[in-house]
């Protein structure tokens, strides 16, 4: 079962293509990682768009559980969510740290060719020589890399050298706990998607 979820994932990565391409026309790129613009502000249409992620989470989390549409005794999609719910909502209810969610979120863009090879295998495409294939994985392993794990450690190490910035709350240590999560399971998810990839390209040497 796919459901809204390649839309949903979609929409969400639009969204946050749409803030960020606004806040670099408008601004450029001058003082856009700076503290106070990602604490403090909050960029055109990023609570917008934050909003409509955490739904969607909230949604596919839901939809996922009364369906048990997960695998293993600690999901790494249900986590993931669950991570993102929680500092969503908080920083939502408080408007701070938008800005650096918005950033978080450019990891959709990765999310977007893992529910397209959900869906080109469910579809019977599973020929690893065809080029479709062979592309899909390209794109598969660059996002992963950049959108993903290089995004998720540079905005980890941004939250630890601007940690005396912060005010005494509980800003700073949740940011930190999502991010110690999020990487966590980058490793986790970058694991499973290499055992994809070696099963794919070994049932293909075997049907040679």
């Amino acid at each position: 079962m796919v459901g809204n979820a390649p839309l949903d994932v979609l929409f969400s990565s639009r969204d946050v293509v749409f803030v960020l391409l606004c806040r670099w026309r408008k601004k450029g790129l001058e003082n856009m990682f700076e503290h106070e613009e990602l604490v403090g502000s909050s960029w055109v249409g990023a609570y917008s768009a934050l909003c409509f992620s955490c739904g969607y989470f909230a949604y596919d989390q839901l939809d996922m559980l009364r369906y048990r549409l997960y695998s293993g005794w600690i999901p790494g999609i249900l986590m993931h969510h669950l991570i993102l719910l929680i500092c969503f909502t908080l920083a939502l209810y408080r408007n701070v740290t938008i800005n650096y969610l918005i950033l978080s979120l450019v990891c959709e863009m990765h999310s977007i060719f893992l529910h397209i090879r959900k869906v080109r295998r469910m579809a019977g495409f599973r020929d690893f020589n065809r080029k479709m294939v062979k592309l899909e994985w390209i794109l598969n392993w660059s996002t992963f890399l950049t959108a993903r794990v290089i995004c998720h450690i540079l905005i980890t190490y941004k939250l630890i050298t601007d940690a005396h910035k912060f005010d005494k709350g509980i800003e700073l240590p949740l940011a930190l706990f999502g991010m110690a999560g999020m990487n966590v399971l980058n490793i986790s998810l970058g694991l499973d998607l290499f055992k994809a990839f070696a099963r794919e390209r070994n049932q293909q040497v075997h049907q040679d």
